[in-house]
């Protein structure tokens, strides 16, 4: 009789974790989640914690042969003191109990799920996993340092880091969401044709990627960036998401300057706020500039494929966000 894989799975209940615990049941393994409060999904057993707590729960890890660890502060647009603050406590200290844990009770496997934030942020230029670009947020900081925990973790015999780039597919709460809506809304000006490129991936190839990490040999002690390959303008996503919600596309644009001078504005309400304006300057970067990385190296090493692009992925994301 096979012996099924028994996994702890962190931040089972995220965007990314759910569709991983899925997946990693498809094939036979049972999934442990590692949740912060009971909730119902697709997993097979539970444990209730949380990274923060002075302790992790006894026996949390008991017969587990591997661990995808998800869980941890995500990336804030606008970071403040106290964010920076919970990127250190959750993604630094949690994972270094984490991974205290896991030498512990033996794991033969532990996948972490970095960030191409933790090697700055991209350019026009290709990056690949041999730059040595030191990361520009609080948040990158944070997980290059959890990177050099999980290296450091000798007794685990099987550690591989992920860097995803900027994940997509339906039922995302993030920034695609949030500009279909405004789309839709009619709230988010034309935009003009800037040629900036970033890289994105699909939420179900990144779960392909860990699990070839978790399954290959070759992958230990390897990092590993992931995207879907190619490259996306803002003026693009703009044209697509206007198709996908059969609106039509204006023949007018707004000017790049004009959108600067909004951005300042915005950043002149948020300081008098004391909290973020919806645009402002790291909004408008994010629309505008380059970020850009490649997945050769996954793709050679591990025959990592990816299935999606986010032109084949946008009808399905946009009906999630109207339903």
């Amino acid at each position: 009789m096979n012996h099924k894989k028994r996994v702890l799975v962190t931040g089972a209940n995220g965007f990314i974790g759910r569709r991983l615990c899925q997946k990693l049941q498809e094939e036979g393994s049972i999934v442990r989640a590692f949740l912060r409060r009971e909730i119902s999904g697709p997993w097979d057993e539970v444990v209730l914690g949380d990274l923060t707590a002075p302790s992790l729960p006894q026996g949390m890890m008991t017969g587990i042969d591997g661990l995808y660890h998800l869980a941890g502060k995500a990336h804030a647009l606008a970071e403040t003191v106290k964010e920076e603050s919970q990127y250190e406590t959750v993604n630094v200290a949690g994972t270094k109990a984490l991974l205290k844990e896991a030498q512990n009770a033996k794991v033969g496997f532990f996948i972490f799920f970095s960030s191409v934030k933790s090697m700055g942020d991209g350019g026009d230029e290709v990056l690949t996993e041999s730059c040595q670009i030191p990361p520009q947020t609080p948040y990158g900081i944070s997980k290059l340092a959890a990177e050099k925990l999980v290296f450091s973790a000798e007794k685990i015999p099987h550690r591989v880091i992920l860097r995803p780039t900027m994940v997509y597919g339906p039922d995302n709460p993030g920034n695609l969401e949030k500009m279909i809506l405004a789309i839709k809304g009619g709230y988010f000006p034309p935009f003009p044709n800037i040629t900036n490129h970033r890289s994105m991936l699909h939420v179900d190839d990144l779960v392909q990627a860990a699990i070839l990490a978790a399954n290959q040999k070759r992958a230990h002690n390897q990092i590993y960036i992931v995207s879907d390959g190619e490259g996306y303008s803002t003026r693009q996503l703009y044209i697509w998401m206007c198709a996908a919600l059969q609106k039509q596309l204006p023949i007018w644009s707004v000017p790049l300057p004009i959108l600067k001078l909004l951005a300042i504005v915005g950043d002149g309400i948020g300081f008098v706020q004391k909290k973020r304006f919806m645009f402002n300057s790291d909004a408008l970067a994010k629309l505008t500039d380059s970020a850009i990385y490649s997945s050769e190296k996954i793709k050679k090493e591990l025959g990592f494929k990816p299935k999606w692009n986010l032109k084949m992925a946008l009808p399905l994301i946009v009906k999630s966000c109207i339903k």
